[in-house]
């Protein structure tokens, strides 16, 4: 990784930790479901960076050869392009953020089966993180339906 793309990485991490801070405090002072968004962002920030983590690995693993990681870098490339999207609607409180959060649950699931079959540990924490973002942002789609009375956009 080349100095700019180090910098890119590290601003986008220090955005991302901004927005989670202040959008946490804000969901509180108002009582729109904080602990479902404050657990929904950081679930997708968390399962966001563990699977760009293990996309490198993948990558490492295929220069060894190993060509059964080929699908799992495919899924842990995309999987954190959109827990970073879910984080970020799911912080403006969007009102497409069910869309995000469904298009992610389902995401994270497909993702963490791919990394159970691969037998590291690197692959099992991402799996783990990649469950752990699916279960926030189910619980996150359930709060939303029933803020709303069940009127929010459902995808």
């Amino acid at each position: 990784m080349d100095r700019r793309e180090l910098l890119g990485v590290l601003g986008t991490g220090a955005v991302g930790l901004a927005t989670l801070s202040a959008r946490s405090a804000h969901a509180a002072e108002q009582g729109h479901g904080g602990h479902a968004h404050t657990d929904c962002m950081k679930a997708c920030s968390e399962c966001m960076n563990e699977c760009n983590e293990t996309f490198n690995h993948c990558i490492a693993q295929l220069e060894l050869g190993k060509k059964d990681h080929s699908q799992a870098a495919h899924l842990t490339a995309d999987c954190a392009a959109i827990c970073g999207l879910s984080a970020t609607l799911v912080g403006r409180e969007s009102p497409l953020l069910a869309f995000s959060c469904q298009a992610c649950a389902e995401a994270c699931q497909v993702c963490a089966s791919e990394c159970e079959k691969l037998d590291s540990a690197k692959m099992k924490q991402c799996a783990r993180a990649c469950r752990d973002c699916e279960k926030a942002c189910r619980n996150m789609l359930t709060a939303v339906r029933e803020h709303s009375g069940g009127a929010a956009a459902r995808p």
